[in-house]
């Protein structure tokens, strides 16, 4: 039996607001994780693993973050001579044409390339969780019940009012809210969807028709509900580790779940999880350097104290500076006697010798510094900051 003709849409336009200034110059998909990946890498990576070589990835908000590191598809196999990878942004010249309003926006001005493209299943993921998931096992479940949407779903013991929140019945979805005040279950969507094509490209078109373009939106204003009210939505429950990082706060902890106990390995030969390759050389600790419970990326040098914190490339950590369970990104230079705790550090900013940022790391709180900014020497900046304000 032919294997289904599956194309995935990896939608990476999103602005990211939420992570305030980590978004602030790159698109989220393009924010590094666990030192030596990014956001982009997991939908990739799952693809590439499940036997996927059509993918689609959708930008617009700050795009050559994303397009640079894509590499023309090459880490995941996807630069190919028919299929692989096929980058699109908003386009003119046609009446579809202007900016994404929203991830139904964008995939119905991107109608035309679906249709033409004629799979028999399109499979939308966002770039903006970790996780490791089997697509192959998506499609197959999508095809098997007969159903214009699957929505993978999973139990998620935080803040569910941030998602989309379903209720399901016997593996059918009987309701669906976006973004809920008063959420009926703890049962999200992990924004990974397998949709019929018809069903689809039929249900963007009757949003048009009877709203309006401008009510297109996100796939969970009109999409969505309108497939699960006419009972055409099935779900698929995640059981495996997901975790959105769509806030600083759930960066960070997402972080410091991988160093404390790995969900899973982002080197398993069974399922890695590919990314575009680092050019520095290897990390060094000096003599008087220590390190514990610590990710080190290529290129970084420590002479001071690292503890439960994840370096990202080229990271230098001067001589008696101490770093405590925080996430420091590219190039990040912290000065002698520094102390930085419960914090994350924006690429290439400079913490100057003896400032100390995020206090004793007894609260909650993490603190926040900007890309390219410099905390200067005897600065003190209290957990929980922003730096600058």
């Amino acid at each position: 039996m032919a294997q289904p003709r599956t194309l995935l849409i990896v939608l990476a336009g999103g602005a990211g607001s939420r992570l305030e200034t980590l978004t602030e110059h790159r698109a989220k998909p393009a924010l590094r994780f666990g030192g030596s990946h990014r956001l982009i890498d997991f939908p990739l990576s799952n693809a590439a693993n499940s036997g996927i070589d059509d993918v689609w990835v959708v930008e617009q908000f700050e795009p050559e973050s994303v397009t640079e590191h894509l590499a023309g598809g090459r880490p995941w196999d996807l630069d190919r001579s028919r299929g692989g990878l096929m980058v699109l942004g908003p386009h003119r010249g046609d009446d579809r044409e202007g900016w994404h309003a929203g991830t139904a926006d964008a995939l119905w001005r991107k109608a035309g390339r679906i249709r033409a493209h004629d799979p028999d299943v399109v499979l939308v993921a966002s770039a903006d969780a970790v996780y490791r998931m089997d697509y192959a096992d998506v499609i197959a479940h999508h095809l098997d019940s007969d159903a214009d949407v699957t929505m993978v779903t999973t139990r998620h013991d935080g803040d569910v009012t941030r998602y989309g929140v379903v209720v399901a019945e016997g593996g059918r979805i009987v309701r669906y809210e976006l973004k809920p005040d008063d959420p009926p279950s703890d049962l999200v969507t992990t924004e990974v969807f397998a949709f019929t094509p018809a069903a689809l490209l039929g249900a963007l078109e009757a949003v048009v028709k009877e709203k309006g373009e401008d009510a297109l939106g996100d796939l969970g204003e009109e999409v969505l509900p309108a497939l699960v009210e006419r009972g055409a939505a099935v779900e698929l429950r995640h059981t495996g580790y997901w975790q959105d990082v769509g806030t600083v706060d759930a960066y960070w902890r997402a972080h410091m779940e991988f160093l404390e106990q790995p969900p899973f390995d982002l080197d398993d030969q069974r399922w890695p999880i590919r990314t575009r390759a680092l050019r520095h050389l290897g990390a060094r600790v000096h003599a008087k350097g220590e390190v514990a419970d610590s990710l080190l990326a290529s290129g970084v040098v420590v002479e001071g104290t690292v503890r439960r914190s994840v370096l990202g490339p080229g990271v230098q950590v001067a001589p008696g500076a101490e770093v405590l369970d925080s996430v420091l990104l590219d190039d990040v230079r912290i000065g002698p006697g520094a102390r930085v705790v419960r914090t994350v550090v924006d690429e290439a900013a400079r913490v100057r010798g003896r400032a100390e940022i995020g206090g004793d790391g007894s609260g909650d709180e993490v603190t926040l510094v900007a890309a390219r900014s410099v905390v200067h020497p005897r600065k003190r900046i209290a957990a929980g900051g922003r730096y600058p304000e």
